[in-house]
Protein backbone atom coordinates (compact mmCIF):
# COMPACT_ATOMS: atom_id res chain seq x y z
CA UNK A 1 0.00 0.00 0.00
CA UNK A 2 2.90 2.78 0.69
CA UNK A 3 4.55 1.90 -2.57
CA UNK A 4 1.26 2.61 -4.09
CA UNK A 5 1.04 5.70 -2.50
CA UNK A 6 4.84 7.04 -3.97
CA UNK A 7 3.46 5.68 -7.74
CA UNK A 8 0.55 7.58 -7.40
CA UNK A 9 1.20 10.91 -5.58
CA UNK A 10 4.80 11.28 -7.00
CA UNK A 11 6.09 9.21 -9.57
CA UNK A 12 2.67 8.89 -12.02
CA UNK A 13 2.14 12.36 -11.61
CA UNK A 14 6.30 12.80 -13.47
CA UNK A 15 8.22 13.59 -10.54
CA UNK A 16 11.77 12.54 -11.08
CA UNK A 17 13.31 13.17 -7.85
CA UNK A 18 12.08 14.53 -3.97
CA UNK A 19 13.42 14.39 -0.91
CA UNK A 20 12.64 11.39 1.86
CA UNK A 21 13.18 13.82 4.29
CA UNK A 22 13.21 12.81 8.16
CA UNK A 23 12.68 9.13 9.18
CA UNK A 24 14.87 9.99 12.68
CA UNK A 25 12.24 11.29 15.05
CA UNK A 26 10.49 8.38 16.16
CA UNK A 27 10.09 8.04 20.08
CA UNK A 28 11.98 5.21 21.86
CA UNK A 29 9.28 4.61 24.26
CA UNK A 30 5.41 4.94 25.05
CA UNK A 31 4.22 3.57 21.93
CA UNK A 32 3.42 0.18 20.08
CA UNK A 33 4.57 -0.42 16.80
CA UNK A 34 2.41 -2.67 14.40
CA UNK A 35 4.79 -5.15 13.44
CA UNK A 36 5.28 -5.74 17.58
CA UNK A 37 9.04 -4.84 17.26
CA UNK A 38 10.62 -3.06 20.54
CA UNK A 39 10.41 0.43 20.18
CA UNK A 40 13.98 1.13 20.67
CA UNK A 41 14.65 -1.61 17.56
CA UNK A 42 12.21 0.26 15.49
CA UNK A 43 13.74 4.00 16.46
CA UNK A 44 16.76 2.54 14.23
CA UNK A 45 15.22 0.49 12.31
CA UNK A 46 12.52 2.79 10.81
CA UNK A 47 15.02 4.84 8.95
CA UNK A 48 15.62 2.01 6.58
CA UNK A 49 12.24 0.82 6.38
CA UNK A 50 11.71 4.09 4.93
CA UNK A 51 14.68 4.52 2.40
CA UNK A 52 13.25 0.27 1.12
CA UNK A 53 9.31 1.96 0.29
CA UNK A 54 11.23 4.22 -1.29
CA UNK A 55 12.99 2.38 -3.43
CA UNK A 56 10.70 -0.02 -3.83
CA UNK A 57 8.13 1.88 -5.24
CA UNK A 58 10.73 3.28 -7.93
CA UNK A 59 11.70 -0.10 -8.82
CA UNK A 60 7.72 -1.39 -9.38
CA UNK A 61 7.53 1.69 -11.48
CA UNK A 62 10.64 0.29 -13.84
CA UNK A 63 11.94 3.67 -13.04
CA UNK A 64 15.16 2.87 -11.38
CA UNK A 65 17.83 4.90 -12.81
CA UNK A 66 15.15 7.62 -13.61
CA UNK A 67 14.12 8.56 -10.72
CA UNK A 68 16.42 10.08 -7.66
CA UNK A 69 15.63 10.16 -4.09
CA UNK A 70 17.66 11.45 -1.09
CA UNK A 71 17.34 10.68 2.38
CA UNK A 72 19.08 11.85 6.02
CA UNK A 73 18.04 9.59 8.17
CA UNK A 74 19.97 6.00 7.80
CA UNK A 75 20.81 2.61 9.75
CA UNK A 76 22.92 -0.28 8.93
CA UNK A 77 21.84 -1.58 5.80
CA UNK A 78 20.69 1.97 4.87
CA UNK A 79 22.80 2.03 1.58
CA UNK A 80 21.33 -1.07 -0.20
CA UNK A 81 18.07 1.23 -0.79
CA UNK A 82 18.92 4.75 -0.76
CA UNK A 83 19.75 6.19 -4.09
CA UNK A 84 21.42 9.15 -2.42
CA UNK A 85 21.86 10.71 0.93
CA UNK A 86 22.03 14.38 2.27
CA UNK A 87 23.79 15.94 4.95
CA UNK A 88 20.79 17.62 6.68
CA UNK A 89 20.19 20.93 7.83
CA UNK A 90 23.15 22.49 8.46
CA UNK A 91 23.46 25.77 9.92
CA UNK A 92 23.95 28.81 7.48
CA UNK A 93 27.21 29.50 9.06
CA UNK A 94 31.03 28.42 9.22
CA UNK A 95 30.56 26.82 12.52
CA UNK A 96 32.30 23.32 13.03
CA UNK A 97 29.67 21.88 14.66
CA UNK A 98 26.83 22.55 12.41
CA UNK A 99 27.57 24.50 9.97
CA UNK A 100 29.67 23.91 6.34
CA UNK A 101 32.94 22.32 7.97
CA UNK A 102 30.53 19.81 8.86
CA UNK A 103 29.63 18.31 5.44
CA UNK A 104 32.86 17.38 4.79
CA UNK A 105 33.13 15.15 7.99
CA UNK A 106 30.09 13.86 6.98
CA UNK A 107 30.40 12.97 3.69
CA UNK A 108 33.70 11.28 4.66
CA UNK A 109 32.30 9.12 7.25
CA UNK A 110 28.90 8.01 5.60
CA UNK A 111 31.52 6.95 2.59
CA UNK A 112 33.37 4.87 5.07
CA UNK A 113 30.42 3.08 6.22
CA UNK A 114 29.10 1.91 2.79
CA UNK A 115 27.03 5.06 1.68
CA UNK A 116 29.09 6.24 -1.18
CA UNK A 117 26.64 8.86 -2.55
CA UNK A 118 26.16 12.15 -0.74
CA UNK A 119 25.32 15.92 -0.55
CA UNK A 120 24.65 18.51 1.22
CA UNK A 121 21.90 22.09 0.71
CA UNK A 122 24.84 24.53 -0.74
CA UNK A 123 24.74 27.37 1.63
CA UNK A 124 23.14 25.35 4.31
CA UNK A 125 19.46 25.64 5.59
CA UNK A 126 18.63 26.26 9.61
CA UNK A 127 18.78 29.71 10.27
CA UNK A 128 16.85 32.76 12.33
CA UNK A 129 16.14 36.12 13.25
CA UNK A 130 15.34 37.76 16.53
CA UNK A 131 15.82 41.00 18.36
CA UNK A 132 18.91 39.47 20.16
CA UNK A 133 20.14 37.29 18.49
CA UNK A 134 20.38 35.83 14.65
CA UNK A 135 21.89 33.87 11.96
CA UNK A 136 21.65 34.46 8.14
CA UNK A 137 23.61 33.15 5.18
CA UNK A 138 26.07 35.33 3.91
CA UNK A 139 27.18 35.54 0.16
CA UNK A 140 30.49 34.24 0.90
CA UNK A 141 29.27 31.33 2.84
CA UNK A 142 26.46 30.83 -0.42
CA UNK A 143 30.07 30.66 -2.42
CA UNK A 144 31.77 28.97 -0.13
CA UNK A 145 29.80 26.29 -0.26
CA UNK A 146 29.10 26.44 -3.59
CA UNK A 147 32.29 26.10 -4.86
CA UNK A 148 32.81 22.96 -2.75
CA UNK A 149 29.98 21.60 -4.30
CA UNK A 150 31.88 21.16 -7.57
CA UNK A 151 33.68 18.49 -6.08
CA UNK A 152 31.13 16.57 -5.12
CA UNK A 153 28.18 14.29 -7.36
CA UNK A 154 25.46 16.31 -6.83
CA UNK A 155 25.20 20.48 -6.28
CA UNK A 156 21.50 21.31 -5.06
CA UNK A 157 20.72 24.95 -3.64
CA UNK A 158 18.04 25.28 -0.81
CA UNK A 159 16.61 28.61 0.52
CA UNK A 160 16.89 27.36 4.32
CA UNK A 161 14.21 28.07 6.46
CA UNK A 162 14.04 31.93 6.42
CA UNK A 163 15.14 32.41 2.98
CA UNK A 164 13.98 36.45 2.86
CA UNK A 165 16.86 36.58 5.69
CA UNK A 166 19.42 34.42 3.41
CA UNK A 167 21.63 35.35 0.69
CA UNK A 168 20.52 33.33 -1.99
CA UNK A 169 21.99 32.33 -5.57
CA UNK A 170 19.47 35.75 -7.27
CA UNK A 171 20.19 38.27 -4.68
CA UNK A 172 22.87 39.92 -6.98
CA UNK A 173 23.54 39.48 -10.60
CA UNK A 174 27.12 39.19 -9.14
CA UNK A 175 26.32 35.85 -7.32
CA UNK A 176 24.27 34.62 -10.28
CA UNK A 177 27.23 35.44 -12.56
CA UNK A 178 29.35 33.55 -10.07
CA UNK A 179 27.31 30.76 -9.70
CA UNK A 180 26.89 30.18 -13.24
CA UNK A 181 30.45 29.80 -13.29
CA UNK A 182 30.45 27.08 -10.60
CA UNK A 183 27.76 25.54 -12.14
CA UNK A 184 29.33 25.18 -15.56
CA UNK A 185 32.58 24.03 -13.94
CA UNK A 186 30.62 21.23 -12.28
CA UNK A 187 29.22 20.13 -16.05
CA UNK A 188 32.72 20.32 -17.05
CA UNK A 189 33.66 17.35 -14.66
CA UNK A 190 30.96 15.38 -15.63
CA UNK A 191 33.24 12.70 -17.63
CA UNK A 192 35.64 12.32 -14.64
CA UNK A 193 32.39 12.68 -12.26
CA UNK A 194 30.88 9.76 -14.61
CA UNK A 195 34.00 7.38 -13.90
CA UNK A 196 34.00 8.31 -9.99
CA UNK A 197 29.82 7.32 -9.90
CA UNK A 198 31.02 4.05 -12.32
CA UNK A 199 33.55 3.75 -8.75
CA UNK A 200 30.89 3.98 -6.67
CA UNK A 201 28.15 1.30 -8.32
CA UNK A 202 30.00 -1.31 -9.26
CA UNK A 203 32.98 -1.52 -6.73
CA UNK A 204 31.45 0.25 -3.52
CA UNK A 205 34.46 3.00 -3.41
CA UNK A 206 32.80 5.95 -2.12
CA UNK A 207 33.05 9.18 -4.34
CA UNK A 208 34.53 11.16 -1.57
CA UNK A 209 37.17 9.68 0.30
CA UNK A 210 39.75 10.37 3.36
CA UNK A 211 43.13 10.74 2.37
CA UNK A 212 44.00 7.86 3.64
CA UNK A 213 41.79 6.02 1.76
CA UNK A 214 44.77 6.35 -1.23
CA UNK A 215 47.67 7.09 0.57
CA UNK A 216 47.87 4.50 3.81
CA UNK A 217 51.13 4.38 4.50
CA UNK A 218 51.20 8.45 4.88
CA UNK A 219 50.40 8.84 8.55
CA UNK A 220 49.57 12.23 8.41
CA UNK A 221 46.32 11.82 6.33
CA UNK A 222 45.09 10.18 9.48
CA UNK A 223 44.86 13.62 10.92
CA UNK A 224 43.26 15.08 8.25
CA UNK A 225 39.86 16.07 8.60
CA UNK A 226 38.85 18.93 6.24
CA UNK A 227 40.08 17.50 2.95
CA UNK A 228 38.91 15.24 0.54
CA UNK A 229 40.16 12.89 -2.34
CA UNK A 230 37.34 13.62 -5.10
CA UNK A 231 38.06 10.08 -6.82
CA UNK A 232 41.36 8.76 -6.84
CA UNK A 233 42.44 11.87 -9.02
CA UNK A 234 41.40 15.12 -7.68
CA UNK A 235 42.48 16.21 -4.55
CA UNK A 236 40.04 19.00 -2.89
CA UNK A 237 40.77 21.15 0.53
CA UNK A 238 37.33 23.31 0.94
CA UNK A 239 37.92 26.44 2.86
CA UNK A 240 35.39 26.58 5.52
CA UNK A 241 36.27 29.43 7.79
CA UNK A 242 35.06 33.13 6.32
CA UNK A 243 37.37 36.16 5.45
CA UNK A 244 40.40 34.34 3.94
CA UNK A 245 41.76 34.27 0.88
CA UNK A 246 44.93 32.11 1.25
CA UNK A 247 44.51 28.13 3.07
CA UNK A 248 46.72 25.30 4.28
CA UNK A 249 46.74 22.12 2.48
CA UNK A 250 48.70 19.36 2.92
CA UNK A 251 49.93 17.38 -0.28
CA UNK A 252 50.36 13.38 0.49
CA UNK A 253 53.42 11.72 -1.08
CA UNK A 254 52.90 11.94 -4.88
CA UNK A 255 52.94 14.77 -7.11
CA UNK A 256 50.68 17.36 -7.50
CA UNK A 257 49.35 20.22 -9.88
CA UNK A 258 46.80 23.20 -8.70
CA UNK A 259 43.78 22.97 -11.08
CA UNK A 260 43.64 26.70 -11.43
CA UNK A 261 47.26 28.28 -11.40
CA UNK A 262 48.91 24.95 -13.08
CA UNK A 263 51.45 25.26 -10.40
CA UNK A 264 53.21 21.66 -9.73
CA UNK A 265 54.12 20.89 -5.78
CA UNK A 266 55.58 17.85 -4.58
CA UNK A 267 54.46 15.89 -1.44
CA UNK A 268 54.22 15.12 1.08
CA UNK A 269 53.65 18.32 3.17
CA UNK A 270 52.05 21.26 3.45
CA UNK A 271 51.59 24.12 1.33
CA UNK A 272 50.00 27.52 1.53
CA UNK A 273 47.91 28.57 -1.63
CA UNK A 274 45.91 31.97 -2.40
CA UNK A 275 42.29 30.77 -2.61
CA UNK A 276 39.51 33.62 -3.56
CA UNK A 277 36.07 33.02 -3.57
CA UNK A 278 35.25 30.77 -6.67
CA UNK A 279 38.87 29.56 -6.52
CA UNK A 280 39.08 26.57 -4.19
CA UNK A 281 42.00 24.95 -3.36
CA UNK A 282 42.23 21.13 -5.58
CA UNK A 283 44.76 19.49 -6.95
CA UNK A 284 45.31 16.55 -9.53
CA UNK A 285 47.65 14.11 -10.03
CA UNK A 286 50.16 14.87 -12.10
CA UNK A 287 50.20 11.65 -13.76
CA UNK A 288 46.99 11.28 -14.03
CA UNK A 289 45.12 10.24 -17.40
CA UNK A 290 42.79 13.11 -16.48
CA UNK A 291 45.87 15.36 -16.70
CA UNK A 292 44.71 16.71 -20.00
CA UNK A 293 41.56 16.88 -19.54
CA UNK A 294 41.62 18.29 -16.50
CA UNK A 295 43.75 21.13 -17.91
CA UNK A 296 41.74 21.70 -20.23
CA UNK A 297 38.50 22.24 -17.84
CA UNK A 298 39.90 24.47 -16.05
CA UNK A 299 41.80 26.76 -18.66
CA UNK A 300 38.28 27.26 -20.03
CA UNK A 301 36.86 28.10 -16.94
CA UNK A 302 39.43 30.85 -16.03
CA UNK A 303 38.67 32.73 -18.81
CA UNK A 304 35.35 33.10 -18.00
Amino acid sequence: MHTELIKTNMIELGFGGWMADFGEYLPVDGVQYYNGHPTRDMHNLYPLLWAKVNREAIEEAGKLGDVVFWTRSGFTGSSKYTTLQWAGDQNVDFSYADGMASTITAALSSGMVGIGLTHFDIGGYTGFSASFLSLRRTKELLLRSAEMSVFTPVMRTHEGNTPSNNWQVYSSNETLDAFARLVKTHSSLSAYTSQVMEEVTSLGLPAQRPLFFHYPDDQETYKIKYQYMYGSELLVAPVYLDGVSEWDVYLPSDQWTHVWTNQNYTGPGFIKVNAPVGHIPAFHRRQSEWTLYFKLVFSEIKEI
